[in-house]
């Protein structure tokens, strides 16, 4: 099994690939080559080495894609992005990458299925950025699509094709639209999100974190550990049983700001809560505004996808994951 990873350097990314060095068996075949690609270089974990090609590359640049896809990979997920944050501030760059990229690489394999019979399964990370204001309290699987910033529109555009490419039988596609990630390990990132796992991450190695928005901001959330599942899940799942709605609302958990500074109370006490520095940002208050806060994601859900149901439980992920089970 050929296996490729558009966005490998980013966080999901290596996260998935550290899952396959731990569980060659992770999509039900053994996987022969693994071909790593992004915009910096990839690492690849000592035990893939012998199957890794790596490859710095932009996705949008003209006929990156199709050479990529020359390769015949059985599985691709395409996890390559410019962040929220980001793509509002640069509009040519967002579309540049987020929809350029993403239809280059639908077309490429389009080109490639005329000329022979290749019909790879792509898995796509999306957004709840999809969804804009007005919400109802709880949103259903059936809520339209009406995304209030450019990251949201680019993806709720390449939902589109993927549904469309996947009809035509170009492609097997599942669109996987992922909860906010926390808490995000590493460094904080462009993502106007970033907010909601610097204010646990920092205080957790006892650094200051600034919090630009108000406590009650309520938003929904799973862990990098549930956000590998789904993707695993999604490689392996047959997508008869999904029919011609091809993405999904991944399920999460919907919290409360105050709620993420309790859980870390709880975990860290009031010293780690203390180095949280309430600094509003009009900017990410105005972004935040715009996004759903809870959905019902039981047609994801009765599919077999899973996340964690409590603040509590994401922290502790964090814990054993980043910390090696010990905090500050």
């Amino acid at each position: 099994m050929h296996v490729m990873i558009l966005g490998a350097a980013g966080m999901v990314g290596r996260k998935l690939v550290e899952k396959i060095a731990r569980e060659p068996l992770a999509f039900g075949r053994s996987i022969t080559r693994l071909t790593l690609a992004d915009a910096f270089q990839p690492p690849v974990p000592e035990t893939l080495q012998s199957v890794s090609t790596t490859q710095i590359v932009d996705l949008a640049a003209a006929g990156v894609a199709d050479r990529l896809i020359e390769s015949r990979p059985d599985l691709i997920f395409h996890l390559a992005a410019i962040v929220s944050g980001e793509a509002e501030a640069d509009f040519d760059k967002g579309y540049a990458v987020n929809l350029d990229g993403t239809r280059a690489l639908f077309d490429a394999i389009r080109q490639l299925s005329l000329k022979s019979a290749y019909v790879p399964r792509v898995v796509f990370a999306s957004s709840i950025a999809v969804f804009g204001t007005p919400f109802p309290e709880v949103i259903p699987d059936e809520f339209f699509a009406t995304p209030l910033t450019s990251y949201g529109t680019q993806k709720a555009i390449a939902e589109l094709l993927l549904a469309d490419y996947s009809r035509r039988g170009i492609f097997d596609g599942i669109g996987i639209r992922l909860p906010t990630i926390c808490v995000r390990p590493g460094a904080p990132n462009k993502a106007a999100s970033g907010f909601f796992s610097n204010i646990l991450r920092e205080p957790l190695v006892g650094k200051e974190a600034i919090l630009p928005v108000s406590d009650s901001v309520r938003h929904w959330f799973a862990s990098p550990r549930a956000a590998v599942g789904f993707f695993v899940h999604a490689a392996t799942i047959d997508t008869a049983r999904i029919g011609a709605r091809r993405n999904l609302t991944m399920p999460g958990l919907s919290a409360l700001v105050s709620e993420e500074i309790d859980a870390l109370r709880r975990v860290a006490g009031d010293k780690a809560v203390a180095l949280i520095k309430r600094v509003p940002d009009p900017v990410i208050e105005r972004i935040v505004a715009g996004w759903p806060t809870q959905f019902d994601a039981t047609r994801a859900s009765s599919l077999g996808f899973k996340a964690e149901t409590s603040f509590d439980e994401i922290l502790q992920v964090h814990i054993e994951d980043e910390l090696g089970g010990r905090i500050a």
